[in-house]
């Protein structure tokens, strides 16, 4: 449950904290689209290697190493699911590994922005900046919600299979349709929690009258600093560079630059 740690806001001062929550937003969906564009290695690993400093600044170092190691899981399953279908695709070792690679570079390059982006937004930050593009409070509301209740619901889950292995479940044991049913326990539970933090959530909304004042008003409003236009302006020439060198720089893959060497 690690990788939802991914999604839950720490509370710290740093100049990625102060940024705008749209101007973040537009950096991530940029990052998105280069991660589509390319498909090679090189491009990817640089894409990973330009977020870290963002990391380092937001001083959430521990919390995205907590994200990574929590979408191992996943990385290993997208490696192991390329490398098979290249190879039997008639690729050689070499090339089908590559591929493999970076295909998971690049769950891993989309997985570490959005970590980066939620751990360093407040989900109330993230609302007034929705409202303020005119998004229906509605949505809004809805998704701010998500993204609050995404990391309790995690934890809660860790303490209930700690507790189910207290009581003898064995969650590691068996065949892979075992282990499914072992989860059984695991997830009625959570699904009865969840429907009571549902019921309770509909419950203050009523009592402080959700929804009868149409037009709604906010004590702050974001406001564009020179940070944000730094962001802005990184982003721009980001994308710039990686469409440039899409469409008209060739991309070597590692085979090639080490047959070049040597």
């Amino acid at each position: 449950m690690s990788v939802f740690d991914g999604l839950k806001f720490r509370r710290v001062y740093s100049p990625i904290h102060n940024l705008d929550p749209r101007i973040k937003f537009i950096y991530v969906c940029a990052i998105f689209v280069i991660a589509i564009m390319f498909g090679e290695l090189l491009p990817l690993v640089v894409l990973f290697l330009i977020q870290i400093p963002f990391v380092l600044l937001a001083g959430v170092k521990r919390e995205w190493i907590r994200s990574m190691r929590g979408a191992a899981f996943l990385a290993t399953i997208i490696f192991l699911t390329n490398f098979v279908f290249a190879y039997l695709g008639a690729r050689g070792i070499g090339q089908s590994l590559e591929n493999a690679v970076a295909m998971t570079l690049r769950f891993i390059v989309l997985i570490e922005s959005f970590s980066i982006f939620f751990l360093t937004t407040s989900p109330d930050h993230l609302g007034l900046a929705l409202e303020q593009t005119h998004v229906p409070y509605e949505f809004t509301f809805a998704f701010t919600t998500a993204v609050r209740f995404v990391p309790v619901l995690a934890e809660e889950a860790q303490t209930i299979m700690d507790a189910q292995k207290a009581r003898g479940l064995e969650l590691e044991r068996g065949n892979f349709l075992k282990r499914i049913r072992n989860y059984i326990p695991i997830l009625i539970p959570l699904i009865v929690s969840a429907i009571r933090r549902s019921l309770e959530l509909a419950e203050a909304m009523e009592s402080r009258a959700w929804g009868a004042t149409k037009k709604r008003t906010n004590l702050y409003v974001l406001k564009m600093h020179k940070g944000d236009f730094i962001l802005a302006a990184m982003t721009i020439g980001i994308l710039a560079v990686a469409i440039y060198i899409r469409l008209y720089l060739p991309i070597p893959s590692i085979n090639q630059l080490l047959t070049g060497i040597n």
